[in-house]
């Protein structure tokens, strides 16, 4: 990344898009805390998170940030219901709200009648609608989006993208990463990387 400066409002809708190696999953590690900047500053509602010890920038990122991949990353030998509990262990919620808050994310995503399957069992799209219910099972207010759709087709992905605006309506900051146009044009913003510099589109 080269001389970035982007401010990214709370409810904002933000796709990213640029060609494979212009620096799209650079930023998406920076944005989540997972790497660093080597120079400048990121902040999260005022923090500026470079300056945290490691601990702190995982409690951040467990309270605050969201994940979805295009591979699904869900536990093979885990239910979906177990899937969805999971990140709840790391995000400070009391242990006797943890079931029922999964399984009403699971209710919302419309995959209430599947809390027992395992996710070898589901369709595409289903196991992409678990990794939803996963990421925002513990209220952050980011959600990172890297090729959501990647692996599904049209159908189903405008249902996943149609799901990530119903979580809007929460307030929730999403910043999508992807290569499709169709995608990115759901976005109320959209920025392109090229060669590590970034344009805000019209």
């Amino acid at each position: 990344m080269k001389g970035v400066n982007l401010s990214i409002d709370a409810g904002d809708y933000l796709s990213i898009v640029g060609p494979s190696g212009s620096g799209k999953s650079t930023m998406l590690n920076i944005l989540g805390l997972l790497d660093r900047p080597t120079v400048g500053e990121y902040r999260i509602d005022g923090i500026v998170t470079g300056a945290l010890e490691e601990d702190a920038r995982a409690r951040v990122r467990a309270q605050r940030i969201g994940f979805v991949f295009q591979a699904f990353h869900l536990m093979a030998r885990r239910t979906v219901l177990e899937n969805v509990l999971m990140p709840m262990l790391y995000s400070g919620i009391p242990r006797a709200e943890r079931e029922e808050r999964a399984r009403r994310t699971l209710d919302r995503v419309g995959l209430g009648h599947r809390v027992g399957f395992l996710p070898g069992t589901l369709s595409g799209g289903e196991r992409q609608r678990v990794a939803v219910a996963r990421a925002v099972v513990s209220r952050p207010s980011i959600l990172l989006a890297d090729e959501p759709t990647g692996n599904l087709d049209q159908a189903t992905s405008r249902e996943v993208m149609e799901l990530f605006d119903d979580l809007r309506v929460d307030g929730l900051t999403l910043i999508v990463i992807t290569h499709d146009p169709s995608v990115a044009d759901r976005a109320q913003r959209r920025v392109r990387i090229s060669d590590g510099r970034i344009e805000e589109l019209a």
